[in-house]
């Protein structure tokens, strides 16, 4: 972390996580990924599915391809992999298996009647995300999402998606301005690697407090709704 650590009132961008951060996902990566699991013959119920499954909860906030990668080898089986979960992905939320963390998108609301940038992001593909943000009636909710493709293809826990926003939004003249927050340790490494001046874990979805500090949050949060007040300096 940067030893100059700003105080929140100072905070210019906040970089969000979408799914367990302000999207509920209700465990659909897990039954998305059951479905991409069963396309390259990997069954539910014996050793191997619950290797892989345990891999898949560990790396959540991962770019999907990348933990695809790892499980399955070859670049083929990765991408077919990929592309099952994600349209799998995308039938659930289209099915309204999806909504906001309750305060999410007034807490979003907040920060830009505050006057800070707000961006979302995800390790969604972005057919994904866009179908995420069509079911919650959020594109035009803020000016930015991004997905790994955004950022030259590294998602978290690579810092690129956060350095993305700062560079394309504009809103912090330093990188201590950002805040960024989601809810597993992947979220919060790609912050701290970004020399972000807040990170945050939230504890709404995967991961949770331990995980949160281990990987450097500076803080930790019940959930998203608490970020308005602490950056006002009234939380």
């Amino acid at each position: 972390m940067n030893t100059l650590t700003p105080h929140p009132t100072d905070i210019r961008l906040v970089v969000l996580d979408m799914a367990g951060t302000t999207v509920a996902d209700g465990g659909l990566v897990e039954r998305a990924f059951d479905t991409a699991a069963r396309e390259l013959g990997v069954e539910p119920g014996t050793g191997d599915h619950a290797d892989k499954l345990a891999y898949v909860r560990a790396t959540m906030g991962e770019s999907k391809i990348s933990v695809f990668r790892h499980l399955f080898g070859d670049e083929d089986r990765a991408q077919r992999a990929n592309a099952t979960f994600e349209k799998a992905y995308g039938e659930l939320v289209d099915g309204g298996l999806t909504a906001p963390v309750p305060g999410a998108r007034e807490t979003i609301e907040e920060l830009l009647a505050d006057g800070r940038g707000v961006v979302l992001t995800t390790g969604f593909a972005r057919v994904t995300q866009d179908a995420i943000l069509d079911a919650l009636g959020w594109h035009d909710l803020v000016p930015l999402t991004l997905c790994p493709a955004d950022a030259g293809g590294r998602g978290r826990p690579y810092p690129d998606m956060v350095l993305e926003a700062f560079l394309r939004t504009k809103a912090a003249q330093d990188v201590r301005q950002v805040a960024v927050v989601g809810d597993t340790s992947y979220d919060v490494l790609s912050g701290v690697r970004a020399g972000a001046g807040l990170v945050a874990g939230v504890r709404t979805g995967a991961h949770g407090d331990d995980a949160f500090r281990e990987a450097g949050a500076t803080h930790v949060f019940d959930s998203v709704a608490a970020l308005p007040a602490l950056l006002r300096g009234t939380g």
